[in-house]
């Protein structure tokens, strides 16, 4: 059974730093493509960015380039988002999510083809 677990969320002030992990368990950790969502209560969940098996690709969303830093390390089956600079918009709960074992490695993943997902982290970020 796949589980992603979050952790690291919380309270800061914008202009400050958060490093969100995720956790994961139940799959080979080190073949797959992980991604990192966002979502406002009342609004969609909005795609942050993506790291492929290996580290070496990664993709954001415009809003959070130069600031965002996906890592991951899969000898700890962890996936990391370091969040520079916040601002008041990014405040939101974060999932990381992990797609199919079929399309484990699939780079580009297109967005609606992640299938598992955390149960989420809150950021908040007072002005």
């Amino acid at each position: 059974q796949v589980q992603l677990v979050e952790s690291g969320g919380g309270l800061v002030q914008a202009g400050g730093s958060l490093r969100l992990s995720c956790a994961a368990s139940g799959l080979r950790f080190n073949r797959y493509t992980m991604g990192w969502f966002r979502q406002v209560p009342g609004k969609e969940r909005e795609f942050v960015g993506a790291v492929n098996w290996s580290g070496r690709s990664l993709e954001y969303t415009d809003s959070v380039k130069g600031r965002f830093t996906i890592s991951r390390d899969n000898a700890k089956n962890t996936v990391y988002l370091q969040m520079d600079s916040l601002k008041p918009e990014d405040m939101a709960i974060y999932y990381c999510a992990a797609p199919s074992a079929l399309l484990s490695s699939t780079w580009p993943l297109p967005l609606s083809r992640y299938a598992y997902w955390g149960q989420g982290t809150q950021v908040t970020v007072s002005s």
